[in-house]
Formats: structure tokens, C-alpha cells, sequence
């Protein structure tokens, strides 16, 4: 066959699916991913960019940096920036700063500060993904013509019978889904997640050494970033003076055993820095803010059969509040850190739901988490907050 008849042969066929998943060549796939200037996202951008697709690359600054421009071991720090702004320079792509601090600091910052001075634990990453990134961020990938999005995040999007499903990272240690739950169906059809087949964090930096890049030997991410210092109770108490208020820090039958220095101090599972030594170990097993008081008790007086949430984003088949359904059972995970453990959900409305677990768990917290997995599966279900354990 001649090369014409080659050409015309090529041009009659329908075009391949890319490694994201369109039917059009990486050239004409317009991909932003999104670089914090750590070595994940950087490794994204840069294998993105090898295999032809048209790639931008967006950094946000999400607070004033001040001192914590050289500070490392933080996430989205003033290096982190610049980082990423050199990647772009040595990857030849275009790059853009996006100032989103008063964003940040009205839906994660102030809603961080609120809710320890409620006695909630809360986790501002989950949150700054869900409002910021996830969401800010995407709507300017779509503002930019992107067909997509990509993140350094270590998590699986795979194709189902029933649409697009999350799953857990090949690298159950590297795994961030626990992270991610909130993510909606929608925002889980635009995005891609690049990482998630690597088997481990040596894999990630074999890469940033293959592309060359300067941040291979980078520190991971430890602090949350607008707390480099690790100190919530000094970021909490600069932004709310009150915070300070002095109270009771009292057993589970009432009885007053000592004085806390404000309930921001104290999380629950705590044992050290209670002040009220003598006997067994005592561990906080309550805050409550509405009457300025800190609740101790035994370790085991920290296990839970049961727990409320409330905002669910379920993200398994079918909806999640079903008549003829009247519990789902899965595994779910209650801390990053732990594994999953199984458990029934029984619905009350479309975002409520009641956990019983299988086996009681222990140091469960308001304000944390609770993601749903399907049993002997890596799918990941959704996920609510708790309110109460």
C-alpha cells in the first residue's frame, strides 16, 4: 500500500482514546494541572507535558506568607511558588498565579478557627479541596478551555458500568481518598489524577529525577499550610482573642477535677497536658463549648458503637437514601491513619445518616471525617462529617 493510500486509510479510522481519556490526540488535549511546587504535582506537569499533551499550569496563593517563605515542609509557602513557576520555565509551558486568599481564608481559615472554638476537630484540607480547589480552581480550568484537570493527589479514577468511580491509591500507604471524599460525581468527570497507579513515593521521585526536575529530593508536605509552626491553639487564639476563656475540666459524672486554659488546648483522645494527674489515666472524651467545659474519662470510655454525620456526598450507585434499602454495608474509615473498619449506614436523609459499627472504634471526634468504602473493594463510596460520636 502506497503512502497516500496509508494516509487515507488512517484518516477514515476513528481516533484512539489518550491516556485521559479523549478520543483526540494529547496535542489537542488542553490539560491544567494543578502545582502546589511539591514533587507530585511538578512530576504530573512534567509527565503530562512528555507525552504531548498541552499543558498549564496554575499555582494558587492561598494566604500571606510573610516568615513562611522559606519555611519547609509546608504546603502552598512562598518557595512552593517559585518552585513552580521554574518547573514551568524549564518544561517550556505556560504558568499562572491565582491570588485566592480571601477565598481561603473566609471558606477554610475562619471556618477552621470556628469550629475548634465549637469543640470540633476539623480538617481544613478536606475543606480547601472541596471549596477552593476543587472548586475555584476547576471553574478557571474550564474558563481556560480545558478538557480537563490533573492533580498530584494519590487516589484512582476508574471507568464503571454505572460512570465514573474513585478508588484507592495502588499505594495503600500513599493513599489520599480519606482526603477527597467530598469530591462530586461532576468534579470527579472533569478531573484526573495521574499518580494513582504509582506504587510508591520512590517511584514519584525516580520520576522527578528522570525529568530532571529540582524538587525530586523535596520534603513532603507535614504542616498544615497556614499553620506552619504546628501550633493550632497560637493561629487560633491570633485570630479569636477570646479563645482564651478559662473553664472546667470535669469527669463524666459531673464532678470537677480540674481547670483548663481554654478549649482550643484540647482535642479529643488527649491524654497529655490535662493537669489533673492521679490514678488512671484520664483522656478528653468530650469538649463542650457551650458550657466552656473539658469531659475526661478511662481510654475505654473513648470507644463507639455509633456515630452521626451530616453534609454526605455519596458517590456509590444508585441514591443514597433508597425506601427499599434501609442500610448499606460497607468499611469506612473515621482518621486518615486508620484502617478500614466495617460497618452499616442507615440513612436518614439524603446528606444524614447513622454508622453502627461492627466493632466499636475509639477516639472518634467531632468534626472528622467519616469515608465510606465498598466492602472487599477499593471503590470509594463517598463520605460524611461527624457531629456527633
Amino acid at each position: 500500500m502506497n503512502n497516500s493510500k496509508t494516509e487515507t486509510v488512517k484518516s477514515l479510522m476513528p481516533p484512539r482514546r489518550n491516556s485521559l481519556g479523549f478520543f483526540k490526540s494529547p496535542q489537542k488535549t488542553r490539560v491544567v494541572v494543578a502545582m502546589s511546587g511539591g514533587v507530585d504535582s511538578s512530576v504530573v506537569a512534567a509527565k503530562l507535558k512528555e507525552e504531548n499533551y498541552d499543558v498549564v499550569g496554575i499555582t494558587l496563593q492561598l494566604y500571606n506568607h510573610g516568615e513562611k517563605i522559606g519555611k519547609k515542609g509546608t504546603c502552598c509557602a512562598g518557595v512552593d511558588i517559585r518552585d513552580a513557576r521554574r518547573i514551568s520555565e524549564k518544561l517550556k509551558f505556560p504558568h499562572y498565579v491565582l491570588n485566592y486568599e480571601s477565598n481561603f481564608r473566609e471558606s477554610v481559615i475562619n471556618e477552621f478557627a470556628n469550629s475548634y472554638l465549637a469543640g470540633y476537630t476539623p480538617i481544613p484540607c478536606i475543606r480547601c479541596n472541596e471549596r477552593v480547589k476543587f472548586k475555584d480552581l476547576l471553574k478557571m480550568a474550564i474558563d481556560l478551555n480545558a478538557d480537563c484537570m490533573a492533580t498530584g493527589h494519590y487516589v484512582r479514577r476508574l471507568q464503571g458500568k454505572n460512570g465514573t468511580e474513585m478508588h484507592v491509591a495502588v499505594s495503600h500507604v500513599k493513599d489520599q481518598s480519606y482526603f477527597l471524599f467530598s469530591t462530586t460525581r461532576e468534579q470527579l468527570d472533569f478531573l484526573r489524577f495521574p499518580l494513582g497507579e504509582l506504587k510508591s513515593k520512590t517511584e514519584t521521585r525516580r520520576l522527578a529525577e528522570k525529568f530532571g526536575l529540582q524538587v525530586a529530593d523535596k520534603p513532603d508536605s507535614q504542616d498544615i499550610c497556614f499553620v506552619p509552626n504546628g501550633s493550632y491553639s497560637d493561629l487560633i487564639r491570633k485570630l479569636r482573642p477570646e479563645s482564651d476563656s478559662p473553664g472546667l475540666i470535669i469527669n463524666r459524672n459531673g464532678k470537677r477535677l480540674g481547670t483548663h486554659k481554654g478549649i482550643i488546648n484540647y482535642t479529643v483522645g488527649q491524654r497529655r497536658g490535662l493537669g489533673v494527674g492521679g490514678g488512671e489515666p484520664l483522656f478528653v472524651l468530650k469538649v463542650d463549648a457551650a458550657k466552656n467545659q473539658v469531659v475526661v474519662g478511662p481510654r475505654n470510655a473513648l470507644c463507639k458503637k455509633e456515630i452521626s454525620l451530616n453534609n454526605i456526598n455519596w458517590l456509590g450507585d444508585g441514591v443514597f437514601i433508597n425506601p427499599p434499602k434501609k442500610k448499606w454495608e460497607v468499611e469506612v474509615k473515621v482518621r486518615s491513619t486508620k484502617p478500614p473498619r466495617r460497618a452499616s449506614i442507615f440513612p436518614i436523609s439524603e446528606t444524614e445518616a447513622k454508622v453502627i459499627f461492627f466493632e466499636p472504634d475509639e477516639g472518634i471526634s467531632p468534626g472528622q471525617a467519616c469515608v465510606f468504602y465498598e466492602k472487599n473493594s477499593s471503590r470509594v463510596l463517598g463520605g460524611g462529617w461527624i457531629t456527633k460520636g
